[in-house]
């Protein structure tokens, strides 16, 4: 008999991957937030270093932000996360801008601007955002595209931590970020701006996460409603807690609605008592799946960006989703106006119309104005429901041009603003610019210029009070009789177009589920392909919904390029047989691929759904 302790059991060998070496990250604009330190691949070597390619546009990127606070927190010294920027419009590939954005959301690492898509090129990025995965010993181990993908990040980085501590391979300690120094301002990035009954301006100060009363001349501080710290909080002005709080909306009674963007709610406010108080969502992003109609309380919202009253219910831009909804205070619901979440535009009756991130709401008593800022459009919704375009043609299209409706270009507006006169003003965010849409007219003049990222106007007496985000401050400007001229530029995104060969088109979207999960098929198949074009006939058959995720794509010989619209779905549950009720997931990525038809071109377009380890 042996009376030797027994061995102990050997730890699970480390799951095989491939063995790719990371390439160096490269960016003409430099690093954000490194105290001015240029950083390279080796700085990293002993941590799990966490690309996220995003833009600043991207309502979807900003989740991922979101998503990424609490990884990034509880792994501060063995997890480094590094933002790539990397733009789609002409504005994001400004430096100053994307320092301003790297302030304005609370970005919390390091950021390295890449404006030419050096980096993304690189890593053979497709979409906004792309989460890549390096292991300490600075090889890629997973990519993920789209958002919702924290939970499966945080298992792959516990296990490259135990992996790699095993192997004596893993580096702890501080990580690179350096903040930026605090700047004292009144608003900070403030994004909307109200009238009220009092004439006094109530603005929402939103990197600050709070509210912001100003006397008439849009200077003098009066209160601030909200502690400044980043929370879900309801009471009294001096304690309720925002996040990144955008639109405001007055109710007949007085009181004013407040998206509260990132907490996923719409808020109350009463300006006679400030008090705040939670009125519809609860602080859960809306997944796929969720109710979407219901008690205003239950029923999750995504990123509501601005609110107005129209009709008796309050219409809220819900940028997260690509829709609008409806919230009625009377009978205390929320549910789907128009939208499909699918992202583009498309007009037609509420319940087949697409948007873009809508992001800024007028209402008069004939139109709900809508800023639908990823198409850089200008829409409106008439009461029988049905949307319309009034300017702009797509994603991928923008600029800055006046002129006839049908020619015009705008560059990601997120405002507009009703005019006495039946025309609208446009706040044309990332031309710097106020705009005017005449609706008689069917044209469109620049009223100013030189205006730092205007995201809201607020029409008092005869003078516009513009929100100057970037700026910081409101600015006052008088609406001249005749637009001020400028010169005509327009663009095309810098992404570079998909080459694919003319006739017929593999489409492949692929998904593994994560690991622990399987495909649910209990109920029939577990996957969703949806596939349209812009413009239509670049498709000659293919187009429309399915349940597989492969599909054959006949493309139209007379089309050379245009832009391929991929939604797909896949369900999945925990694999664990003795678990009656296991969890259930859902994945879902919406791709806008342009493509450029040419003879030598790809026959193949794969695409990853949700997250895989690199193959």
């Amino acid at each position: 008999m042996n009376d030797a302790a027994p061995a102990p059991t050997p730890a699970p060998a480390p799951r095989k991957r491939a063995r790719v070496r990371a390439p160096e990250l490269i960016g003409k604009g430099g690093w954000i937030n490194t105290g001015g330190k240029d950083l390279k691949l080796a700085d990293f070597r002993g941590r799990t270093l966490i690309l996220d390619f995003w833009t600043f546009c991207c309502i979807n990127c900003l989740h991922v932000l979101d998503e990424l606070r609490e990884l990034e927190e509880k792994h501060r010294d063995t997890v480094v996360i590094i933002g790539v920027h990397s733009p789609k419009f002409v504005h994001e590939a400004d430096h100053r801008a994307v320092v301003d954005a790297v302030e304005r959301y609370g970005v919390e690492h390091p950021v390295l601007d890449d404006p030419e898509l050096v980096t993304w090129k690189q890593y053979a990025v497709r979409a906004w955002p792309t989460l890549v995965v390096i292991d300490p010993e600075g090889y890629v181990v997973a990519q993920h595209a789209g958002e919702g993908h924290a939970h499966a990040l945080a298992e792959l980085v516990a296990e490259l931590e135990a992996e790699h501590g095993a192997k004596g391979t893993l580096r702890r300690g501080d990580g690179p970020y350096v903040p930026p120094e605090p700047v004292a301002t009144h608003l900070r990035f403030p994004g909307k701006a109200l009238l009220l009954d009092s004439g006094n301006l109530l603005v929402s100060d939103t990197t600050r996460h709070r509210l912001v009363e100003l006397e008439a001349d849009g200077e003098t501080v009066v209160r601030r409603i909200g502690s400044g710290e980043r929370g879900l909080v309801d009471g009294p002005a001096e304690t309720a807690r925002f996040s990144e709080p955008q639109g405001l909306c007055a109710l007949p009674d007085g009181r004013v609605v407040v998206a509260d963007t990132v907490n996923h709610t719409l808020r109350v406010l009463d300006p006679a008592t400030g008090e705040v108080s939670t009125v519809a969502g609860t602080g859960a992003q809306w997944m796929q799946g969720s109710p979407t109609s219901g008690p205003a309380r239950e029923v999750a919202l995504s990123s509501p960006w601005d609110v107005a009253w129209w009709r008796d219910r309050v219409w809220i831009a819900m940028a997260g989703v690509h829709q609008l909804w409806v919230y009625d205070p009377a009978a205390g619901t929320v549910g789907i106006a128009a939208g499909t979440t699918n992202e583009g535009l498309v007009d037609g009756p509420a319940s087949e119309a697409w948007f873009a991130q809508p992001s800024g709401l007028a209402a008069t008593p004939d139109r709900l104005w809508v800023a639908d800022s990823e198409t850089s459009a200008l829409r409106w919704v008439d009461p029988d429901g049905r949307v319309h375009t009034a300017v702009g043609t797509g994603l991928f299209d923008f600029g800055h041009r006046d002129g006839a409706a049908a020619q015009a270009l705008l560059q990601h507006p997120l405002g507009v603003t009703a005019l006495p006169d039946g025309s609208v003003a446009v706040c044309d965010t990332y031309n710097h610019a106020l705009r005017r849409y005449d609706p008689a007219a069917d044209e469109v003049t620049t009223v100013a210029t030189d205006l730092r990222e205007p995201s809201d106007a607020v029409l008092v007496g005869e003078d516009l009070v513009v929100v100057e985000s970037a700026r910081h401050r409101l600015t006052r400007l008088r609406l001249p009789e005749e637009a001020l001229q400028v010169e005509a530029v327009a663009h095309r995104t810098q992404r570079e177009a998909t080459e694919i060969a003319p006739g017929v088109l593999s489409l492949d979207v692929v998904f593994h589920a994560p690991a622990g999960q399987k495909l649910d098929q209990r109920y029939g198949p577990s996957t969703r392909l949806l596939v349209s074009a812009t413009p239509p006939e670049l498709l000659a058959d293919g187009a429309g919904a399915g349940t597989g995720l492969a599909r054959e794509l006949k493309l139209d010989p007379a089309v050379t390029e245009g832009v391929l619209h991929v939604s797909a779905m896949a369900a999945s549950c925990d694999d664990d047989p003795d678990n009656e009720y296991p969890a259930c997931h859902v994945h879902q990525q919406d791709w806008g691929v342009p493509v450029r038809v040419v003879e030598g071109g790809a026959s193949r377009l794969p695409l990853i759904l949700a997250g895989m380890d690199a193959q």
